[in-house]
């Protein structure tokens, strides 16, 4: 055995952890292997040296005797002692070595691989609702798949009676490793698709999957001022985990139908409001719808189309807060249509009065004709 100091041979304090005894071995052992220092005695001696110290300090109980008594507390068994070169190591090739470095970065070995759980994937459901459900809030029941647990197997995919059985080609770990010179490639188990067993004889109902096809009736509880594109989030209600994994999530995508009256914008809500040309000119009363209700509106004389009326209150209180919007409504004057000969004679005989009142009555119209007469004069019409 070594009678140098092995925490000195490793390069680290007496303090250090299982850790660090393990990150100056590798570095170490990578340093002076016999593979990658063929024909040179001293890194060999070094490299039994280095190997020497980590499978003492290694072992709790060897470590704790070393502190103690130093090397007459690991006597002449703690070390490889008159180990050889290469795989005569006791067993650590640089192969070893170099793949326990990258098995911590590919995953391979402890506790990896087929052996790890994994979280069920997410899921989205598309839900439509009406306007009024949306500002109001509802409650829907809402029907999705999903898979469980197939009874007839217990989950272990094999026919009942029978188990998987350990992948015979990467004995479990599944993954397998090409080695060509100082550089391996780690790759999926090409036997076991990297679940690091076989099943023979597979489950007749689930066919090997341990899993099968069912659907769920779940409870949406939509709150009050969503809109389209707002998501809502059902914890754990996605596609169930693997290998003991928690399931994933269900994501609620909300789409409001279009309504026959309204309009959303953002708080707000918006429509036309059609009226006669009566009582656009001599003003009056109407009844506007709202979502909660009918409300009456005052129609000032003159009305012109394109006016908006703001009804405060009457919108919508957005789900990420903020006060409640305005229903804003636009004025469309309706041209009447369909007249009878009367309707017409009436309509001219009130065209000649207007007319005579000059611009007094219609002072758009005249201001926009006397606009367009400018313009061609300015022309040269």
């Amino acid at each position: 055995m070594s009678k140098r100091d092995y925490y000195e041979i490793l390069g680290i304090s007496r303090t250090a952890t299982t850790v660090e005894i393990k990150k100056a071995y590798r570095r170490l052992a990578m340093k002076y292997h016999p593979d990658r220092n063929t024909d040179d005695s001293e890194a060999e001696e070094k490299f039994k040296e280095v190997k020497e110290a980590y499978e003492v300090l290694s072992d709790e109980q060897k470590r704790a005797a070393y502190d103690q008594f130093g090397h007459a507390g690991v006597g002449s068994g703690g070390g490889a002692g008159a180990a050889g070169a290469g795989a005569g190591f006791g067993g650590a090739s640089f192969s070893d070595i170099f793949g326990d470095v990258f098995g911590d970065i590919f995953g391979g070995g402890g506790g990896r691989g087929p052996h790890r759980a994994y979280r069920g994937s997410d899921m989205q459901y598309n839900l439509e609702i009406s306007l009024e459900d949306a500002v109001k809030g509802t409650t829907v029941k809402i029907r999705v798949p999903t898979q469980v647990t197939c009874e007839a197997c217990g989950g272990t995919g094999a026919k009942k009676g029978s188990s998987p059985k350990t992948c015979p080609t990467c004995g479990g770990v599944g993954q397998v490793r090409m080695q060509q010179g100082f550089f391996i490639a780690q790759q999926t188990c090409p036997t076991c698709h990297g679940q690091g067993t076989v099943i023979d004889d597979p489950c007749t109902v689930c066919r090997g999957r341990g899993r099968v096809r069912d659907h769920k009736t779940l409870s949406v509880k939509v709150p009050p001022g969503v809109d389209t594109g707002d998501r809502i989030r059902l914890a754990g209600e996605g596609e169930m985990g693997e290998k003991g994994g928690p399931p994933g999530d269900l994501y609620v995508q909300i789409h409001v139908k279009k309504h026959p009256i309204f309009e959303r914008d953002d708080a707000d809500l918006r429509c036309e409001m059609p009226i006669t040309i009566t009582t656009a000119a001599l003003g009056g009363e109407l009844e506007v719808p709202t979502l909660e209700g009918k409300v009456k509106l005052k129609i000032p004389a003159g009305t012109q189309t394109g006016k908006v009326f703001r009804i405060r209150g009457k919108g919508v209180k957005p789900v990420r807060g903020g006060g409640v919007g305005d229903l804003l409504c636009q004025v469309v004057v309706e041209t009447p249509v369909n007249l009878s000969d009367e309707q017409k004679e009436l309509l001219q005989k009130l065209d000649e009065s207007l007319r005579g009142g000059g611009s007094k009555h219609s002072p758009h119209s005249s201001s926009w004709l006397d606009g367009v007469k400018n313009f061609f004069k300015e022309m040269g019409f």
